[in-house]
């Protein structure tokens, strides 16, 4: 094999566990605390208009992908349907997005290690990053063993506290919030406590705890099977939204009235302190630590891949191109890890403010990538439709949908921009994109 080629040691069980833990993790686990305090129960109604538009962002995603063979990534696509410019500028904001989302992923760490070590927030960033870095060095299969198991953390949790919520539910469980009780939806304020204007402002969070889901498009390069694989993962979102997104967050509500919850600490750790399981809370806290990690690990993989595609396609310096005898993007991955490592530095010199500016960013440059994806798709259909029609994974009502959903995201990045609390970060992100303009 060319020491300059990817390793294909990705199996169906990694990419199935990939889609899953890419799309679980601080988001839901920390962030629907705060969506949860913004929009109340309707928070429930936000997650799942967002899953439906990025699930049928995955199935345009998963026609372009398999429709030629050699597409590594979305930037391969964006180039061949919108150029090079395009495909520069979207290569590196997925990386910068992954680069954020892993800070905020770092800078949870560093909270969540605190539950058991009164020790600096900085140094369990670290030293998860440190080990983060070394596993990664190692090989890709050990990546996809990785999110396998963080990933398998994730679903036992939500597993569990669906089956215990339904078990309260049935039982008329009373806990010190009071009895479990489906009415507890619409008890405390109705559905919408908070008016259209809270239910909106949800959206942010919303956002970031779905990002991650194109993940499986990177590792395309790096499936055994991609034509079996891809399909596979893709079709199985909307269970795994309604199962983990909406399931859990209805029985988060039904046992905690909204009003009960904190936006500043995990629902999750909450909901099983009531339950009365004993160390409930450390137990959750050891969960929402590896969900953290997993995230992390799934940027320092990201951001590696898409260093290494800039490479190749002489976008970013070659030393990027550069594999180690693993078959691993290593100089990429020192430069993202280093570059992460400021999210540390962000946690001690702004600590309030650096979760909530990190995942905006993050948000507002995701639904850049997702929405080039879409456009590259409506561009696809007008031009090749030669390649539609041989397609045995077509993107349902297309291109009409992908408009829809181009609608959406515009109507959120209108709200992040009235919002107080996120107009900074979105005022601040295009500098990013003239930064990419000026060096293309």
């Amino acid at each position: 094999m060319s020491q300059q080629e990817l390793k294909r040691d990705l199996a169906n069980r990694h990419v199935q566990l990939i889609a899953i833990g890419g799309t679980i993790g601080t988001g839901l686990f920390l962030g629907s605390g705060q969506a949860i305090q913004l929009a109340g129960p309707s928070v429930i109604f936000a997650y799942l208009i967002v899953g439906i538009a990025l699930f049928f962002l995955m199935r345009a995603l998963g026609e372009l992908l398999l429709s030629k063979e050699g597409y590594q990534s979305f930037t391969d696509i964006a180039e061949d349907y919108l150029g090079p410019r395009a495909a520069f500028v979207t290569g590196w904001t997925y990386w910068f997005c992954w680069i954020m989302t892993a800070m905020a992923d770092v800078i949870a760490v560093g909270v969540y290690v605190q539950y058991w070590f009164h020790i600096p927030q900085w140094v369990p960033a670290i030293v998860c990053l440190l080990l983060l870095l070394g596993l990664n060095l190692l090989t890709v299969k050990l990546f996809g063993e990785l999110e396998f198991w963080f990933a398998l953390i994730k679903v036992i949790t939500i597993l569990a506290l669906i089956v215990i919520g339904v078990v309260m539910l049935v039982m008329g469980f009373k806990t010190d919030a009071g009895t479990v009780s489906m009415s507890n939806l619409w008890d405390h304020g109705g559905l919408f406590p908070n008016g259209v204007t809270g239910f909106l402002l949800s959206f942010q969070m919303v956002v970031f705890a779905f990002v991650g889901v194109e993940l499986v498009g990177v590792a395309a390069a790096e499936t055994s099977d991609p034509r079996k694989n891809i399909p596979s993962a893709i079709n199985k979102i909307p269970l795994r939204i309604l199962f983990f997104y909406v399931g859990a967050l209805v029985v988060l509500l039904c046992i905690n009235p909204w009003t009960q919850l904190n936006a500043a600490e995990s629902p999750f750790v909450k909901t099983f302190s009531l339950i009365g399981i004993p160390l409930a809370a450390g137990i959750i806290n050891f969960v929402v630590l590896t969900s953290a990690a997993s995230a992390c690990n799934s940027g320092l993989f990201s951001t590696s891949r898409i260093l290494f595609s800039l490479s190749k396609s002489e976008q970013a310096p070659k030393v990027f191109k550069k594999l180690t005898n693993n078959h691993v993007p290593g100089n990429a991955l020192y430069v993202s890890a280093v570059v992460v490592s400021v999210g540390a530095l962000l946690s001690k010199l702004i600590p309030q403010q650096a979760f909530s500016i990190v995942t905006t960013i993050s948000a507002i440059c995701f639904i850049w990538v997702w929405s080039v994806i879409l456009i590259s798709h409506i561009k696809y259909r007008k031009n090749r439709d030669d390649l539609h029609k041989q397609s045995a994974f077509k993107a349902p009502f297309a291109p009409f949908i992908n408009y829809a959903v181009l609608t959406l995201f515009a109507l959120i990045l209108l709200v992040l921009l009235i919002a107080d609390a996120t107009r900074p970060a979105l005022l601040l992100t295009p500098f990013w994109f003239i930064l990419l303009f000026i060096f293309v």
